[in-house]
């Protein structure tokens, strides 16, 4: 997840318009919710002082907000901890050994998510099993979708995120105009 759906993320978490963020910031007048819309959209990239005050702001770490480096134990929790906000993905306890599983609430994200996973599933059992080499489970993983043969995915990941994401990103925008009418009616 890009630094901007993450700015987006903690500021509705928060309950805050682009302006009322903007403003907290230090940016005056109108700047301030073109600012936050223009860091939100990834048009400009914040400068690490102020993902710093941002992080403040939203009582989070910076690399909740920044784009999360998987090289690192921490970046990858991040990363996880991403993967929970956008997918649902939900760490338990299977047999005293910790898992990861897909959250069943949220049917759109599970359905897809699932059949990927199974497909990534399947080729790892074949692996270990020794129906295939390494080197073909490799290629399975590093073409996917392009040699995934499960029919378990229908559209190319990308759109499939993509899709998704705009539909949240609508809903949000909607209950965005909600509060802002509401607020001028006051």
């Amino acid at each position: 997840m890009a630094i901007g759906k993450r700015i987006r993320f903690f500021r509705n978490r928060k309950g805050m318009t682009q302006k009322q963020l903007g403003e907290i910031l230090g940016f005056l007048g109108k700047t301030s919710d073109v600012r936050m819309a223009q860091y939100e959209t990834e048009a400009r990239t914040p400068k690490h002082d102020l993902v710093k005050e941002m992080a403040n702001i939203f009582d989070v770490s910076t690399r909740a907000l920044t784009v999360p480096d998987i090289d690192t134990y921490i970046g990858l929790m991040h990363t996880l901890f991403a993967l929970e906000d956008m997918y649902g993905l939900k760490i338990g306890k299977i047999n005293g050994e910790l898992c990861l599983r897909l959250d069943r609430s949220d049917h759109s994200n599970y359905t897809s998510l699932f059949n990927m996973l199974h497909a990534w599933q399947e080729q790892a059992a074949r692996l270990e099993q020794g129906d295939i080499t390494k080197e073909e489970y490799d290629q399975w993983r590093y073409k996917y979708p392009e040699l995934d043969t499960s029919k378990h995915w229908a559209k190319v990941p990308s759109q499939a995120v993509s899709d998704m994401l705009m539909e949240e990103f609508n809903k949000i925008e909607k209950e965005e105009k909600k509060t802002a009418k509401k607020k001028k009616q006051k």
